[in-house]
């Protein structure tokens, strides 16, 4: 896993043809590119690109997923799942958005202010 800075600020990112096994933590966000096994907790926003594969629960402030998660994802904020991805699991969001040709297969519970 590599740290990198932006304009926004720092942000980590696992890189493609790397794969990571256990639970991450991240405090700022997190750019998966490669694979993960085992549980993602970010305090902000993950992006799982294209080629980005996640086998195991998300919970983040937001998240845009163009790859594949297979697990629960849970956000906060607003899930945006692109036209590439897909994700097998429940999802539990404030805001969520599915590109035409996503893939959900999983329950979906739209969640509040109260409930966080």
């Amino acid at each position: 896993m590599k740290e990198t800075r932006s304009a926004g600020g720092t942000h980590n990112a696992i890189a493609g043809e790397t794969t990571i096994v256990g639970k991450v933590i991240a405090s700022q966000d997190i750019r998966v590119d490669g694979e993960l096994e085992g549980r993602l907790e970010c305090q902000g926003r993950v992006i799982v690109g294209a080629n980005g594969r996640i086998w195991g629960d998300v919970v983040a402030e937001s998240a845009d997923v163009a790859g594949r998660i297979v697990g629960n994802v849970a956000v906060s904020g607003m899930l945006v799942l692109k036209a590439s991805a897909r994700l097998d699991g429940d999802v539990a969001a404030r805001r969520l958005a599915i590109e035409p040709q996503a893939t959900l297969n999983g329950k979906c519970v739209m969640i509040n202010e109260s409930d966080v």
